[in-house]
């Protein structure tokens, strides 16, 4: 049972809601138009870009140029003498042992290890042996420099 009532309700409810949606969509594309307008600032110096974009703050632990003073320092007495180099880097495990490291001065610990050979002992040092790093741990020595610790340890056995 269709009347011509309903038939004008539906058509008038579908014209409505065609009203609202474009309402709708003018009141959307409006405000967001409006959020797209960038405000362009007064200068765009590299100064002052750097200055609008700086940290609001900085923090600082403890007593920083102290420590890079100290890095510093420890970064240029290592290169040098063999003894140095012991001193700093090499003693922390040869000097008790830690490992099963020869320990420094000890010529029963040394002897096998020198039989094989200086050159063996410059490698080994070097690219690494056993529990023993690279370079002693410590990367930024030259090939010279871990020779001329190997040297000064063998010399402390002969």
């Amino acid at each position: 049972m269709v009347t011509q009532k309903s038939g004008k309700f539906f058509v008038g409810s579908i014209v409505v809601f065609l009203i609202l949606f474009g309402i709708v969509k003018i009141i959307l594309v409006t405000s967001l138009d409006a959020g797209k307008r960038a405000v362009t600032p007064a200068s765009m110096t590299e100064e002052d870009v750097a200055e609008r974009i700086k940290p609001d703050a900085e923090v600082t632990v403890g007593e920083v140029p102290v420590v890079v003073a100290a890095a510093a320092v420890d970064e240029t007495e290592t290169v040098g003498g063999g003894e140095q180099i012991v001193t700093q880097v090499c003693s922390m495990c040869h000097g008790s042992g830690m490992m099963s490291s020869p320990k420094l001065g000890n010529k029963a610990d040394w002897a096998p290890r020198i039989e094989k050979g200086i050159d063996t002992l410059h490698t080994h040092a070097i690219v690494g042996f056993n529990m023993m790093p690279a370079r002693g741990g410590k990367a930024d020595l030259s090939d010279d420099d871990v020779k001329a610790a190997v040297d000064y340890m063998v010399s402390l056995v002969k």
